[in-house]
């Protein structure tokens, strides 16, 4: 099994190059996602895929490099399950979030990331308006209230 340092490594290197939205280099995100999952208690399978959550839906990694992998099959199971697909509903996607042990915790750190107000200041408005909606939408759908703490 790859130890949490080789996974970190190996998301760092699979997404070398890559900027958010805001242009900040994309590794950043995976930490904040992996520091949100280990914030709400997740496991070390959770925070593995914390780490590779966007590597296989971004082309960083491929599935057939993921189900070879030296990881755990909870950890491919929750990289997957957060994996969006194209022309996939939004319904459709929380749905197979919700049905996959790990996957939601790894969800809400992600989402906690994406809809960070400072994140979203640096993007012009019709940006951050729309991402605020869309995050909303999804943690509506995956059953996260406002009433649950997403500053962790």
């Amino acid at each position: 099994m790859l130890t949490p340092p080789e996974v970190e490594s190996l998301a760092r290197s699979a997404h070398q190059g890559q900027t958010d939205k805001a242009g900040r280099p994309y590794a950043e995100h995976l930490q904040a996602v992996a520091e949100g999952v280990r914030a709400r208690g997740g496991d070390a399978d959770q925070i593995a895929a914390a780490w590779l959550h966007d590597a296989v839906e971004d082309d960083a990694l491929s599935e057939t490099w993921l189900a070879e992998a030296a990881l755990s099959d909870r950890t491919k199971a929750v990289v997957l399950a957060v994996t969006k697909r194209a022309g996939e509903t939004p319904e459709a996607y929380a749905g197979r979030i919700l049905a996959t042990p790990g996957a939601l915790l790894v969800k809400e750190a992600d989402l906690a990331h994406n809809a960070d107000p400072a994140r979203l200041a640096v993007l012009d408005a019709p940006t951050r308006a729309r991402l605020t909606e869309k995050y909303a939408r999804m943690r509506a759908l995956l059953g996260l209230t406002a009433g649950r703490d997403e500053s962790v």
